[in-house]
């Protein structure tokens, strides 16, 4: 039975104009609205309440529309029956005066709940949260460029990250157009995707290397199609898999764990499409050649022999 071959190579310049639309839009998105940031980052109370009916949300929101809370969140959390209530940093309050005071003003409103969970974060906190993530995230892409290019050759490692950075943007964007929560919870995510995709295009180039050592009489191009097609069959199985339990997170996993499932799953898409589409195509744009990966011939070792 012949096995398939697909050109992927030939369709290089018509996904990077896609993949360089999709980042363009991305940073627009992301300059213009830019993340819907959790209570992790911002700083606030998030106020958890509960009934054993269905809570009329539009009445909520009209409770809260002449308090003295500004800017206040209300949404529905799992179910019609539990909404969570998000409020800004208060100067004069602690959380537990918030959340007594988010009970009677909802007693008082004739809106019956119950109080199930209460969280509170400093601004300076959440200040320091947000900054630390975006170190975290730089020093990721840092230690992945020097370790792709201590253990391939510079090109592989801009490639790499190059690859990473699409995913990351990209991922970013869709969460500032989605207007989906973010919080340290996607910002793991985020991490965990970097992993990921890193893990599948090292597999790629591992077997790139393996390909230009072995085979002498084709192209660049038609080593990187080579290794893209062999190693097809493990990349499909292991995004297909990694997929099953994250959608199995996302529909049996609550509501609290939504947006990392959510993360997570469009992270994997994009970082399967990148190691095919981003890295490769990055690596030969910047002229590898199989002489920059044959092993280097020490001196004086014919005469020795």
């Amino acid at each position: 039975m012949k096995k398939i071959q697909l050109n992927f190579m030939g369709a290089r310049k018509v996904t990077t104009v896609v993949s360089i639309l999709l980042i363009i839009f991305s940073i627009i998105s992301l300059a213009r609205q830019g993340l819907n940031l959790g209570i992790d980052f911002t700083g606030g109370t998030l106020v958890e309440v509960g009934h054993t009916e269905t809570i009329n949300l539009e009445k909520v929101r009209q409770s809260f529309s002449n308090s003295d809370f500004n800017d206040v969140s209300i949404q529905y959390f799992g179910s019609a029956k539990e909404i969570l209530i998000r409020v800004p940093p208060q100067q004069s309050l602690n959380s537990a005066d918030i959340s007594s005071k988010i009970l009677n003003l909802l007693s008082t409103n004739n809106i019956d709940v119950e109080m199930r969970r209460v969280e509170f974060v400093g601004p300076q906190v959440g200040e320091e949260l947000k900054e630390d993530g975006g170190l975290a995230m730089l020093y990721a892409l840092l230690c992945i460029m020097i370790y792709v290019a201590l253990r391939f050759q510079m090109r592989f490692s801009v490639g790499a990250v190059a690859a990473l950075v699409h995913d990351v943007v990209i991922t970013l964007g869709f969460f500032s157009f989605t207007r989906f929560d973010f919080d340290l919870t996607i910002l793991a995510a985020l991490l965990a995707v970097i992993g990921y995709s890193l893990n599948d295009t090292i597999v790629v180039f591992d077997r790139v290397r393996e390909n230009f050592r072995k085979i002498r009489d084709k192209t660049p191009v038609d080593v990187f199609n080579i290794s893209l097609n062999q190693t097809l069959s493990r990349t499909l199985m292991t995004s297909f898999t990694t997929l099953l339990v994250l959608i199995a997170l996302f529909f049996l996993g609550g509501e609290i764990i939504h947006g990392f499932a959510i993360a997570l799953i469009f992270g994997v898409l994009i970082g399967t499409y990148s190691s095919i589409y981003i890295a490769s195509p990055v690596t030969l744009a910047l002229g590898i050649k199989k002489e920059d990966l044959m092993p280097v011939k020490k001196e004086g070792l014919d005469v020795d022999s």
